[in-house]
């Protein structure tokens, strides 16, 4: 089974999530996506395998959710994206895919469903 999880080394939850991952057995690819963020397309295609609108991956206490006035409702899903990519620490975390679904490991516990 091939694994993936979107990874942030200095988040509690995104560690505990690997590591948990770890203890099951499974070697995911960790990607870390501050330093390799994902591409519109890859966004976006994470997203529908989350199966939730691109508002709810948002992480609305960074600084760059007040910068970039991503409080607009009127914004389109587009824009939320492409402003996830220019700042990725707006992406909530962390992130796994296996199985061709997708879930966001808060509580780590939350990625079992999909193993």
């Amino acid at each position: 089974m091939s694994i993936t999880i979107y990874h942030n080394p200095r988040c509690t939850k995104s560690r505990q999530t690997l590591q948990l991952l770890e203890d099951k057995g499974h070697s995911p690819q960790v990607v870390e996506y501050l330093k390799q963020p994902p591409s519109v397309a890859e966004l976006t295609a994470i997203i529908a395998q989350l199966a939730i609108s691109p508002r709810q991956l948002l992480r609305q206490q960074e600084e760059a959710f007040k910068t970039e006035g991503l409080a607009d409702q009127e914004l389109t899903d587009r824009q939320i994206i492409e402003a996830m990519v220019r700042s990725p620490k707006l992406i909530e975390r962390p992130i796994v895919i296996a199985n061709g679904k997708a879930v966001i490991g808060r509580p780590p516990e939350a990625v079992l469903s999909i193993l």
